[in-house]
């Protein structure tokens, strides 16, 4: 199938498309559909176990949907995401204690941190928000570089590539203390 660059079109989970002559990808409706599909058969095959080994379950499919769509402009797609995962785990809560009020439920369920209020956690284990994974721009490739003669550069900049998602991770861990010492 051929597509105009400005009609976009989607590719291996990503949609390319131009926006006002500026190329941008995001991740594809249909991932992120597929996506929200697992989570929410997730929470339904456990709508009666603990919470703990729920959020067990969540987090490896949370970080490797989001590591996966890093280096692409993700960030609506991951708050979308996690607005989506709330309502579900608020179904999954009020399905578990219909006769109980919100208020005791947001007790027994989400608790607060001192720079977010709705945490979903049991206090041992906390589920993942996927809108606090930093977004990590790829180095760009040298195209007369040989992947066979010059194993250095490639060497080179994958130690780079990952000290630079280090370093993201760290502003994300540091930029929280801060919030932390605030409140």
């Amino acid at each position: 199938m051929i597509a105009h660059i400005d009609d976009g079109f989607d590719f291996l989970g990503w949609n390319f498309k131009k926006y006002k002559g500026k190329l941008l990808i995001k991740p594809s409706k249909k991932s992120e559909k597929k996506m929200l599909g697992v989570l929410r058969e997730t929470i339904h095959k456990n709508i009666s176990s603990q919470q703990g080994t729920l959020i067990l379950k969540l987090n490896p499919i949370i970080t490797g949907w989001c590591n996966y769509h890093q280096p692409v402009c993700a960030k609506k797609t991951f708050s979308r995401i996690d607005k989506i995962l709330f309502e579900m785990l608020w179904t999954w809560a009020k399905r578990r204690h219909h006769k109980k009020s919100c208020h005791w439920i947001i007790k027994k369920y989400w608790k607060q941190n001192k720079s977010r209020n709705w945490v979903f956690s049991d206090g041992t284990v906390t589920l993942k928000v996927c809108a606090d994974v930093p977004i990590v721009r790829h180095i760009p490739l040298k195209l007369k570089r040989n992947p066979y003669l010059d194993k250095d550069y490639f060497e080179n900049k994958k130690v780079m590539q990952r000290e630079k998602r280090a370093r993201a991770y760290k502003r994300t861990v540091a930029y929280k203390l801060a919030c932390n010492n605030i409140s």
